[in-house]
């Protein structure tokens, strides 16, 4: 009864809103480097990625990342960016400590997390598709 009440609808709009804005700008970049640079989708497509990346560390660096994830929630840090974002913050908050024991260490805590998980769902699924495609 004295609780917020939950705005599902208006955080699920802000989010697909914020997501999609995301989304546009990686398909800008895509189109923006296979047309003036003439590269294939293979190769605009890494580009493309670590700009999106490059631009979420410099706006967390800056602070505007962090009030856009206040706003749009999971839009804004289901994304590659949100990834970039929680490593440029980690790296941010540990700066005082150091290069190698402060930012170095809390970059790859998080990191190791993430890359762990990634291998662990990677050999999840592969397993499935491998007795799914063979087995059924």
């Amino acid at each position: 009864k004295n609780k917020p009440q939950k705005q599902v609808l208006k955080h699920t709009f802000n989010a697909f809103i914020v997501g999609g804005i995301i989304g546009m700008i990686g398909e800008f970049f895509l189109n923006f480097y296979q047309k003036i640079f003439s590269f294939s989708e293979k190769e605009a497509t890494p580009i493309m990625l670590i700009t999106l990346i490059l631009i979420a560390a410099i706006l967390t660096g800056l602070g505007i990342y962090d009030r856009l994830g206040n706003f749009a929630g999971a839009g804004s840090f289901i994304p590659i960016t949100g990834f970039s974002n929680a490593m440029t913050s980690s790296a941010l908050e540990a700066r005082s400590e150091g290069l190698v024991t402060g930012i170095g260490a809390n970059i790859f805590k998080l990191g190791g997390a993430v890359i762990t998980f990634g291998i662990v769902a990677s050999f999840i699924v592969g397993g499935l598709r491998y007795v799914i495609t063979y087995f059924w």
